[in-house]
């Protein structure tokens, strides 16, 4: 395209729209992947230039095309990108204009340079300090942001801070939005390797020398030095001065990765997640598109940003599910890494100790090149596992810790060790009801009970936030004193041990406890330094720290995650218990787990006890091969729902009743989803289930877009999916 062209073509971000297309004023550049502003009605829309023959649009005529208003000053997106744009929204049966939105994920740096006024504490104190401000203060000690960052980090008005600006405690400070960022040394510390690990630097670096598309799935056992061996090709990537995305599972796990890349480089990466504040998302985001950027490390949306260069793709800890997204565009992560890295013509490396099924499928057929390390680095051993038979070994009366289990805590205690104790379930009760009526607190929003959180006296939805404040007395009967705690969470374990062990130092490692960068520093900071004996957690502590010190995992309740039917469970709980596993013996002392379990001939479970991963994964492959399940047959879930539920339960039977007659497709459904009230939406489910054969998008696709529902009515389609709730 060129600028003698008379009509363009645009992907504009409104979903029921779509493409439109417009006419180009005299003397504007227009090419494929330019970001330009039109006209739509009264209002002004972004949109991004398609090549028209990719795309279809209604037939207008030249004469009745609207003129384009303007031209971004930013860098069209790449081809590869705007390829990737349209497979994910084939593939996941999404809008085009919902994928392309998440390419432009701050819409502030669409306009190019310029500077923005932040804000830092003068360490001077106000003459008037009330106790918001006292709180504001406590807050920002070191951070630099916008007025209105800052107000949403400390909790408070954006009038308490113009106040301390007024006071002399808060200064401004004028900051050039695209600043350049340090630049990372390739040879600042070079590590020692083992051979195994030189061997699988050596490879990943020869294919970034390459440079062509190249799948490896890097299996090695926890503790084995996978990120120092993919680091290396990063490494080769900086020299070559071209980009590197990493993706994260989870942000808690950032800091970490944070202290160990900068020691590597000798400066931190690009940070990219929803915990990054607005004006550094809109630096790094200019930064990535112009190729400045030379290591991004970031969660799932970081997948789609518009690098300039891109050299190499990492997934670490590839099987998370956290990859998948379960909302709007439902894509998964680790699958999409390797289609960009396809379109790119680059390697992905997906790092992992307990590879998803998928994964070891496609390396088994040689599609993905596995690259293997068997022994923990540094002659560290793995840990020994052994099984506590909750039904012989039982715990006291109102506890939930085996004899043995409390007695090896107490051991490590003694000996200046520490342990970790598992239990995946936040709060201190999953349940609280009243033993007087029987009333259970449950969400007004989802069909859910309310958790008890006792550090802060609240009854939770950990599905919607719903909060209410603790009551004194059963709101049903209005009896007091006779709320009942159900079952154990975490703070439920902490209380345990507090009482057993009370001169224990215990710190609790939740999404609740370690909720920003900082609190993950210093909880790492403490456990390193050995001032915690016992982490209490859920499954925010089974993967990427590194406690020397730690020799003893405790699983509370191995049988949880096998509960409720999720047809991945199994695998699920093998990663969850033998990734916490991994956790212990990491230094020089020796390492043991116990897992708690009311089923030790569980499969799971016996492979676990037993060590040996290669059976579980041949019986949960014989497993999926018979049930016609992933990575041997496809499934796709179809979610329906309404505020109204007679309006989701009709919807749902207008779908279920003009199913497909298919003989490669089978259909279960509609029925209520197991948690049929979500948000304050009532939802059903069909679930598909289709031979690997089937062109099941299309299928798909001819039997829903027909229906026509009322406003209040959503319909979503979910390819792979990874909950069944």
């Amino acid at each position: 395209m060129c600028s003698a062209m008379q009509r363009v073509r645009l992907l504009v971000f409104n979903a029921a729209l779509g493409v439109l297309d417009y006419s180009v004023p005299k003397g504007t550049v227009l090419e494929p992947g330019s970001i330009a502003v039109a006209p739509l009605g009264p209002r002004q829309i972004l949109g991004v230039v398609w090549e028209p023959e990719r795309l279809e649009a209604g037939e207008v005529p030249d004469s009745k095309l609207r003129p384009i208003v303007e031209v971004l000053p930013v860098p069209p997106l790449r081809t590869p990108l705007r390829r990737l744009i349209e497979w994910t929204a084939d593939y996941y049966c999404a809008p085009m204009s919902s994928v392309a939105r998440m390419a432009l994920a701050s819409s502030a740096a669409l306009r190019g340079g310029g500077t923005v006024t932040e804000y830092r504490l003068t360490g001077e104190e106000p003459a008037r300090l009330t106790p918001q401000r006292l709180v504001a203060l406590d807050a920002l000690h070191g951070e630099q942001a916008t007025i209105r960052e800052l107000a949403e980090l400390a909790s408070v008005s954006e009038g308490v801070l113009r106040g301390l600006v007024s006071a002399g405690a808060l200064e401004p400070v004028v900051v050039d939005v695209d600043r350049p960022y340090p630049l990372a040394n390739p040879d600042h510390d070079v590590p020692d390797l083992s051979p195994d690990q030189q061997a699988a630097a050596d490879t990943f670096t020869e294919a970034v020398r390459q440079g062509s598309f190249r799948p490896f799935l890097l299996d090695g056992v926890t503790g084995s030095g996978k990120t120092e061996c993919y680091f290396e090709a990063v490494a080769e990537v900086i020299r070559q001065g071209r980009q590197t995305l990493v993706l994260l599972p989870e942000i808690a796990l950032t800091q970490n990765f944070l202290r160990r890349f900068e020691q590597r480089f000798g400066v931190p990466p690009i940070l990219w997640h929803s915990s990054v504040k607005s004006t550094e998302r809109r630096r790094a985001w200019r930064a990535i598109a112009s190729g400045e950027a030379q290591v991004v490390v970031g969660a799932r949306s970081a997948l789609f940003l518009p690098y300039a260069n891109l050299g190499l793709i990492v997934v670490d800890e590839a099987h998370e599910v956290s990859f998948k997204q379960d909302d709007g565009v439902r894509y998964n992560a680790r699958d999409v890494a390797v289609i960009r890295a396809r379109f790119e013509q680059v390697p992905v490396i997906l790092a992992s100790a307990t590879p998803a099924l998928e994964s070891m499928q496609l390396a088994e057929n040689g599609t993905y090149e596995r690259v293997e390390l068997p022994d923990r680095f540094g002659g560290a051993s793995l840990p020994d596992i052994a099984v506590v038979d909750l039904r012989e070994e039982q715990p006291e009366r109102g506890r939930w810790l085996a004899p043995r289990l409390m007695h090896e805590i107490e051991a490590r205690l003694e000996r200046g060790e520490q342990s970790l104790l598992f239990l995946n379930r936040r709060g201190y009760a999953p349940l609280t009801l009243c033993r007087n009526c029987g009333h259970r607190f449950e969400c007004p929003n989802c069909s859910a009970w309310l958790v008890e959180h006792r550090f802060s006296r609240r009854l939770a939805c950990h599905h919607c936030g719903h909060e209410v404040a603790m009551p004194d007395a059963c709101p049903e009967c209005g009896e007091a004193d006779c709320l009942v705690a159900c079952g154990p969470g975490v703070e439920r374990i902490a209380d345990e041990v507090r009482d057993v062990l009370p001169e224990a130092r215990i710190a609790l490692a939740t999404s609740d406890t370690l909720n920003s960068p900082e609190r993950i520093a210093l909880f790492v900071e403490a456990a390193e330094q050995g001032a915690i004996d016992v982490i209490v957690g859920t499954q925010l502590v089974t993967k990427g720290y590194h406690f020397p010190e730690l020799t003893l995992v405790g699983v509370v309740d191995a049988d949880l995650g096998l509960e409720g039917g999720d047809l991945r469970a199994g695998e699920r709980t093998y990663q969850q218990i033998a990734q916490v596993a991994g956790r212990a013996g990491r230094g020089d002392k020796p390492g043991e787990v116990l897992i708690q379990t009311r089923h030790p001939e569980a499969p799971v479970i016996a492979a676990l006890a037993a060590g040996d991963r290669d059976a579980f994964y041949e019986a949960e492959a014989q497993g999926r091969r018979e049930a016609g399940a992933p990575p041997f047959g496809r499934w796709a879930a179809i979610i329906v729902s309404s505020e109204d539920e007679a309006e989701a339960k009709e919807a749902a039977r207008a779908i279920g009743g003009s199913r497909p007659a298919h003989p490669d497709i089978a259909i279960v459904g509609p029925a209520p989803a197991p948690l049929s009230l979500l948000r304050g939406r009532y939802r059903y489910r069909l679930l598909i289930n289709a031979r690997r054969s089937a062109q099941l998008q299309k299928v798909l696709r001819e039997w829903l877009d027909p229906f026509q529902f009322p406003r209040g009515v959503r319909v979503g389609i979910d390819i792979d999916p990874y909950s069944f709730v």
